[in-house]
């Protein structure tokens, strides 16, 4: 039986077409876009499009960049850069989203998509071309687009309140399947809330992360279990040397099964003896921060200082 199943999934891999399992990682084919016969010759068979031909050479569109044969996230927009060479070029992909391996030749970098191992181009470093040193050199042929303004109908979206959300926003962008956070205020009565406001106590907002992720490539509880491993839900209205209501440890879900997912891993939590005091409220409007709070960390070539990463849900407090 087990033979059998291998050579369905190998057959599927092959052509493009739908089969049960997926040979790589075990998730449903059943979803996968039907390929073209040139999209099959790149995708499936490992080929290479001519330069300068493809949709996404000069492409300047903001939103994310997606595998044409399964609709992961890949790209963000803002990682694309132009690199002369006749094929997309980024810097950086979504985390998790891109699996490196040899290439057939011995001497280059082959790039997968890593849901479906769906063929994308190669990459490259020592050209020094962008800061990061980095070009992800792709088929358009592979990729499809979502445009900004599709994404929360495309992906899924998660808010979090953990303290200062610059410590909060470093560790959850860097989590697999997440394509873009966002700091801002959220939770409180005032409309668009200034940074200044915010730390009066008077908004009654809380700092915040808003995340948009694949749930092809992760889920709204892992992404919490982060989240609960990343500040310490056991204090009030504080994270380490911050006070103040706006330091609050919150989830604000966006649906019921997100509302269920946060109580049980509270109960998780409160079970193995931690104190958790984060409190789970609906989702209220968001209010983005000031662009100077954005990739605070990153920018600034610095650390989080009240926030580590802690298991949890490994241990007893």
């Amino acid at each position: 039986m087990k033979h059998a199943i291998r050579r369905v999934a190998l057959l599927a891999l092959l052509t493009g077409g739908v089969s049960v399992l997926n040979a790589g990682n075990g998730t449903t084919m059943n979803t996968w876009n039907k390929l073209s016969t040139g999209e099959e010759r790149v995708i499936v068979n490992k080929g290479t499009e001519a330069p300068f031909t493809g949709r996404f050479d000069k492409f300047k569109d903001v939103g994310t960049f997606v595998c044409r044969r399964c609709g992961a996230a890949l790209y963000r927009s803002e990682d694309k850069f132009d690199a002369g060479c006749g094929w997309p070029s980024f810097d950086a992909e979504i985390p998790g989203a891109v699996k490196r391996l040899a290439d057939a030749d011995g001497k280059r970098i082959e790039i997968e998509c890593n849901h479906c191992q769906g063929h994308l181009g190669h990459v490259f470093t020592g050209e020094r071309l962008t800061p990061r040193d980095t070009r992800h050199c792709v088929n358009s042929i592979s990729m499809d687009f979502v445009p900004l303004a599709d994404t929360t109908n495309r992906f899924e979206r998660a808010v979090f309140a953990g303290g200062c959300f610059w410590g909060v926003e470093y560790f959850l962008q860097k989590a697999p399947g997440v394509i873009r956070t966002t700091v801002g205020y959220t939770g409180g009565q005032t409309k668009k809330p200034t940074y200044e406001e915010v730390c009066s106590h008077s908004s009654g907002h809380a700092e915040a992360v808003e995340v948009i992720y694949d749930p092809l490539q992760t889920s709204f509880e892992k992404l919490a279990r982060l989240f609960f491993e990343i500040h310490d839900p056991t204090q009030v209205d504080r994270q380490g040397p911050d006070i103040g209501d706006q330091y609050r440890s919150e989830v604000f879900y966006v649906n019921e099964a997100q509302k269920q997912s946060a109580e049980k891993l509270i109960a998780d939590l409160t079970s193995k003896g931690w104190k958790v005091v984060t409190r789970l409220e609906p989702s209220a409007a968001f209010w983005p921060g000031e662009e100077y709070h954005k990739n605070y960390y990153q920018r600034n070539g610095k650390l989080p200082y009240c926030h580590r990463p802690v298991a949890r849900f490994d241990k007893k407090p």
